[in-house]
């Protein structure tokens, strides 16, 4: 039987923690900074957690 493949377009946008949990970029911290102010900039930056309801769809695309 054939190995599982991850999902190239997967891997490039979530990663996993030492323990497990599955973690994501914000949107919005690319570009337009001008109409950002610093604060919110800097809180976009951060990484989060993936939501419930797309945990069990990302795990798969990780082969997780």
């Amino acid at each position: 039987m054939p190995k599982n493949k991850t999902h190239s377009g997967a891997k490039k946008r979530f990663r996993v923690t030492g323990s497990g949990k599955v973690m994501r970029e914000q949107a919005g911290h690319v570009h337009k900074f001008h109409e950002k102010t610093p604060q919110k900039a800097r809180a976009l930056s951060r990484d989060v957690l993936v939501s419930k309801g797309d945990l069990a769809k990302v795990k798969k695309l990780l082969g997780m």
